[in-house]
């Protein structure tokens, strides 16, 4: 699992953790009234304050985030993701034991072990529950991952064998390619879908997710430009890291069943930071419609009103994380044909670079022009924030012509969810043509913080009332 919904189950499996602590210490306060060990107890004896129950989700959410329970690349095997509970579970109960000791000394001791072994069991049994829907449930009930492997000799058939072993994880081998030293054969079992040459046409025709290069050393010599050819698509790319003489810049490292492997087009915002990330922005998306809803409304009827042969809601084709395609939603404020007069405004400069927006376009209606002035156009995207195809904060997400312009260094930017809001709106917007600007987004996945998000939001309150570099 991978980006949004590797997002959305550790968000799920999170929220699980909370409600199984909580289910987990009541019941131990229950279990130290009837169970027979122990001296007798009543209700009224059990000194439980309810603020309890707070301290003890609080320390264990932070002990388990903080100790990488929540963190996939690290718990694929059952035993290792068994191992890292027990170990951040001790890291709780010590810290818990430690915290009753400071305040409420009077819990009893043996409704103190009860909640640590209702806690493991209700944990454990809940994720070996998960994995067994996972690997039986069929491959229409998860996400499959479907792999292509990048070489043919020793080390891609290991690559090979443990992606098997791994299937029940969602990850299917599909197929492999070929170098151009190594003879052509099967992988295993595998099919052969073509050489280096045919891995664009590979990875589109088969659907590819993931590509893992596994190639010998001295096939290395083609390896600088396939990757820059793979940043082009949606898919994730990882290398063998003992196969790898390249310069690699923040490269993410992980292993795959034991096996080390380096990922190259890697988004900065994983594990508690994606984490941290989805959190404020399903909760401030939600108070934002909540606030901004009756202003919406108004406007929806002054679309109407005023253009009643279109759509009140345009939405628009956007690239995403990882070249993903996605609608984007924004109020409608062009005339209803504006998607084919695109080339009236398309222009090139003496350079070759491409500009599709202008100040003075015909397409714009006058309401348009004030709602793009104050950016209130993009209220709608809230929708794609909660969908998960967006983030209130990241690089603002390339309409899929503009991609043929794009070099590959820039293709960085979509590493990262796109947003509403990012660096580069507070920084110019529209006067600074995104691909033209690509630096403000590689500034904002480079020094990327849940801090930064907050900064951005804050100043572009300022922007916007401003109505400063838009059109």
């Amino acid at each position: 699992m991978r980006g949004r919904h590797t997002t959305n189950y550790t968000l799920y499996l999170f929220l699980c953790d909370l409600i199984l602590t909580v289910l987990a210490l009541y019941s131990a306060y229950e279990a130290r009234v009837v169970l027979p060990w122990g001296g007798v107890l009543r209700p009224e004896d059990i000194i439980m304050p309810t603020w309890l129950y707070g301290v003890a989700v609080t320390l264990w959410a932070v002990i388990f985030t903080f100790l990488a329970v929540y963190d996939t690349s690290y718990t694929r095997r059952w035993l290792d993701e068994i191992q890292h509970l027990l170990v951040a579970e001790g890291a709780a109960g010590l810290t818990f034991a430690g915290t009753l000791y400071m305040t409420v000394r009077d819990v009893p001791r043996l409704l103190f072990v009860y909640f640590v072994m209702f806690h493991v069991l209700l944990l454990l049994v809940h994720r070996g529950a998960l994995r067994l829907i996972f690997r039986y449930a069929g491959p229409q009930q998860r996400d499959t991952t479907r792999v292509l492997i990048v070489g043919t000799g020793p080390l891609a058939q290991k690559v090979a064998q443990h992606i098997r072993a791994l299937h029940h994880t969602g990850m299917e081998l599909v197929g492999c390619i070929t170098d151009h030293t190594t003879k052509a054969s099967s992988l295993q079992g595998v099919p052969i879908l073509g050489r280096l040459q045919d891995i664009i046409r590979v990875i589109q025709h088969q659907r590819i997710d993931e590509v893992i290069i596994a190639l010998p050393r001295h096939a290395q010599a083609g390896l600088v430009p396939l990757v820059h050819q793979l940043y082009t698509l949606p898919v994730r790319v990882r290398v063998v890291p003992d196969l790898l003489d390249l310069s690699i810049s923040r490269g993410a490292v992980e292993t795959l069943d034991g096996l080390l492997l380096v990922g190259l087009n890697e988004s900065p915002i994983e594990g508690y930071y994606r984490l941290v990330k989805r959190f404020m922005d399903v909760i401030l998306a939600l108070a934002m419609l909540i606030v901004v809803s009756p202003l919406m409304a108004l406007i929806a009827l002054a679309i109407k009103v005023t253009s009643p042969d279109g759509p009140i809601i345009f939405k628009q084709l956007r690239v995403g994380e990882n070249g993903r395609l996605f609608y984007m939603y924004k109020f409608r404020t062009m005339v209803p044909d504006a998607e084919a007069r695109l080339d009236q405004v398309m222009r090139r400069l003496p350079d070759g670079t491409v500009i599709y927006k202008s100040e003075d376009d015909p397409r714009v209606l006058p309401l348009g022009r004030f709602l793009r002035k104050y950016s209130l156009d993009e209220l709608p995207q809230l929708i794609n924030v909660l969908k998960g195809d967006m983030s209130l904060v990241g690089p603002r997400p390339e309409i899929p012509q503009m991609l043929p312009y794009y070099h590959a260094w820039q293709w960085r930017r979509f590493t990262v969810p796109p947003g509403i809001t990012g660096w580069w709106q507070i920084n110019g917007r529209a006067d600074k043509p995104m691909h033209l600007h690509t630096e403000y987004d590689l500034y904002y996945i480079t020094h990327y913080s849940p801090l930064l998000d907050l900064r951005i939001l804050w100043r572009t309150i300022g922007v916007v009332l401003r109505g400063r570099g838009a059109y």
